[in-house]
């Protein structure tokens, strides 16, 4: 028979022999870090055409989800059975079309736009120059200014062209038959992604109550209730967000270019490609295209440069107002202080793909955060606080839509 007495040393000798354990894992972990690196680069590279296979699948699956209704409905009952690859295929087939357009359509277009800038660089500083000249030549301190400027950029010009795009041209030209390997090697993973695309996209329902019956295993009924809740609630706001993104900045690009056409603005493709793809990021998206398309109509025309400014500006509270509320709804539910401060974060971390998936991730990790809160809080007999604080914020998030919707006077 057990004594009862031994149970506390039995749970402390657990307590410190776990507590030695960990501390011996982190110091092998933080002594191996590099080697740890190493190793996950090295498996990162062997799975690659699965990652590739499982980030076409989950963008796709959208798409396929869409026209597998579709098919249902159109079928009769017979053929029903053939729903599901008919709408693997068609939605295969949505992406290729896509990347083609962007591939074969819009690549040689902007190509064929940036030699001719570069070509004529030279000519449009000048021209540019002249026309400062002409406006400022009266005033000796901004003509000072604007000179000195003009050196200062075009010797740092001349110095990356010699230092560094000259090497780095060079380089490629040495290196071309690693970059042709590479470029066989990118290829060969995404054609094997796409493969096993059609396998997730085809078992992603089999994969699911698969993915359900393992939780429930591991886990009591209670926490794989709650831990089924969170993979959905991440799968929402991860899915919905970045499709919702994607077809919100396409939207965006689109019409920039139909507004560069109709205003004459020069370089219209690259320009509203740049405002297209950068719209991606949250936040600082519209910034980071806005300042590179403005400079390049800058060089052709200062003063379409600044209607410009107005057209990007305009084209952004379209889209912060109207487009993208419209498309993305309320998916992430926190402030724009939060959406900053994980932009920053990630973007730091992980740069440009942190910066795209920054918002939903943070909208995650402070969704788990509240529901500890409320756990704590309902703990410690404290919910009546978290009650008050709900009831306010919906109170003032009243407030503002009925703010938005009073008309003016």
């Amino acid at each position: 028979m057990k004594n009862p007495q031994h149970k506390p040393y039995l749970y402390a000798m657990l307590a410190g022999f776990g507590a030695i354990s960990l501390s011996v894992l982190f110091f092998f972990i933080i002594y191996r870090l590099q080697g740890i690196g190493e190793a996950i680069d090295q498996i990162t590279h062997i799975l690659m055409p699965f990652i590739y296979g499982g980030v076409i699948a989950y963008l796709l699956r959208p798409a396929c989800n869409l026209y597998n209704r579709w098919m249902t409905a159109l079928l009769p009952e017979k053929a029903k059975r053939y729903a599901d690859p008919i709408a693997i295929v068609l939605s295969l087939i949505t992406g290729l079309l896509v990347i083609y357009a962007l591939i074969i359509m819009i690549a040689p277009q902007l190509y064929n736009s940036i030699i001719s800038l570069w070509n004529s660089l030279p000519v449009k500083i000048e021209q540019t120059i002249n026309w400062f000249t002409e406006h400022f030549g009266e005033n000796e301190i901004l003509l000072q200014i604007f000179d000195a400027g003009y050196k200062a950029v075009y010797d740092k010009l001349n110095m990356w062209g010699q230092d560094t795009l000259i090497p780095y041209i060079t380089g490629i030209v040495s290196g071309l038959g690693m970059s042709v390997w590479k470029i066989l090697i990118f290829f060969k993973d995404f054609l094997i992604g796409l493969i096993v695309a059609v396998y997730l996209l085809s078992s992603r329902k089999k994969f699911s109550r698969q993915g359900n019956m393992i939780v429930r295993s591991i886990l009591p009924p209670k926490w794989a209730d709650i831990t089924l809740h969170e993979i959905a609630f991440v799968d929402r706001m991860f899915g919905g967000f970045i499709d919702g993104k994607l077809v919100d900045s396409a939207i965006i690009g689109v019409l920039c270019y139909i507004g560069c056409i109709i205003f004459g603005f020069p370089n219209a493709l690259l320009v509203s490609a740049i405002v297209g793809v950068t719209n991606v990021i949250p936040f600082f998206g519209p910034f980071l295209g806005a300042i590179p398309a403005t400079l390049l109509i800058l060089i052709e025309s200062p003063i379409d440069a600044l209607w410009f400014v107005l057209f990007v500006l305009f084209l952004q509270q379209l889209d912060g107002n109207i487009i993208g509320p419209k498309i993305l709804g309320d998916h992430t539910g926190i402030s724009s202080f939060w959406v900053l401060f994980s932009i920053l974060l990630f973007g730091g971390l992980w740069g440009i793909v942190g910066m795209v998936i920054a918002v939903p991730l943070f909208a995650v990790i402070y969704d788990i955060i509240r529901k500890l809160v409320i756990r704590g809080l309902n703990r410690n007999g404290c919910i009546t606080l978290f009650n008050a604080y709900h009831q306010e914020c919906a109170e003032a998030a009243l407030q503002k839509e009925q703010a938005k919707k009073k008309p003016k006077k």
